[in-house]
């Protein structure tokens, strides 16, 4: 085994296929596929699943998959040391949901190092994105909740990744609408004041079941539905629609303005707002300051 075979593995894990990773390798696709096989050999495990479709993943390619990326991880690190001193260091990666705390948290902590070069990832995206970020390496922290209604599946999930959920906060629900909606001023909202106005959500590809939406109380029906892939966009639909969202509650104006405001849902759902960390790996101290520094934003 060496660092190249490491590299193919991940590429072809990326592409979802010998074939592709092939090409954009460009190598053979019987070397590659032999370079996988005796990679399999040598660690006495089958890490892919072959078929005319595709590859999946074995529980065990999972695993191994996230030590690789570790590898590769201080790998690329040496490489920016000593071959590439002029280049950024890349000092953190976090997905998330899209929620300004996590925003806010991220800004800390940047204007903290405050160094002259550096490279830092955000990444906004899907539930499963972020379970998957996670567990190949690619970010070391994950942001997003359980309830009591996909807690069993998204736990489960997450077990079978061999990660871990650490909760930060528990949150009532609260809508967040337009400053001059209608419901803006209230003190509280039922889930029946809600059937007017459009049910704003982020879209969540090929995974769609209500466990895996960012939204919590997604599976409540509503009659007008829009499905959006960012905050801005679910924002401007807010404003021009008098659409709706449901979230935790957490508003940052400094970042979001003042035209997005938060009313209590009245609702016996909670909201356990957490990170997910891969067992494998063990967090630097860049990523330790953050998780601080996300549970001071969530207090504020």
């Amino acid at each position: 085994m060496n660092i190249r075979h490491l590299q193919y593995l991940v590429q072809v894990v990326e592409a979802g296929s010998i074939t592709q990773a092939a090409k954009e390798l460009y190598i053979s696709q019987p070397s590659l596929s032999n370079a996988i096989t005796n990679l399999e050999k040598e660690m006495n495990i089958q890490i892919l699943n072959r078929s005319a479709k595709g590859i999946i993943m074995t529980k065990d390619g999972e695993e191994f998959l996230a030590y690789a990326n570790q590898v590769l991880e201080q790998v690329e690190l040496m490489n920016r040391r000593y071959k590439d001193q002029e280049s950024p260091k890349r000092i953190f990666s976090v997905a998330a949901h899209h929620y300004s705390f996590v925003v806010e948290a991220f800004v800390k902590l940047l204007k903290e190092i405050d160094a002259e070069h550096y490279q830092a990832n955000l990444n906004e995206g899907r539930t499963h994105e972020i379970i998957e970020e996670v567990a190949n390496l690619k970010s070391e922290i994950g942001v997003l909740y359980r309830s009591h209604y996909n807690h069993r599946v998204i736990t489960t999930k997450l077990d079978e990744q061999h990660l871990t959920f650490h909760p930060l906060k528990t949150a009532h629900p609260h809508l967040f609408v337009f400053k001059k909606h209608p419901l803006a001023k209230r003190k509280s909202v039922t889930l029946a004041d809600l059937e007017p106005y459009p049910k704003l959500s982020f879209e969540q590809g090929k995974h769609n079941s209500f466990y895996y939406w960012e939204e919590v109380l997604a599976d409540h029906p509503s009659p007008k539905s829009i499905i959006v892939t960012d905050r801005a966009t679910l924002f401007n639909l807010a404003i021009g629609l008098n659409g709706y969202t449901i979230s935790s509650g957490n508003l940052n104006k400094e970042l979001n303005g003042e035209d997005i405001v938060a009313v209590p849902l009245e609702t016996d759902e909670e909201i356990e707002i957490g990170y997910i960390t891969n067992d494998f790996h063990t967090l630097s101290m860049t990523a330790l300051r953050y998780i601080e520094l996300l549970g001071m934003s969530l207090d504020d």
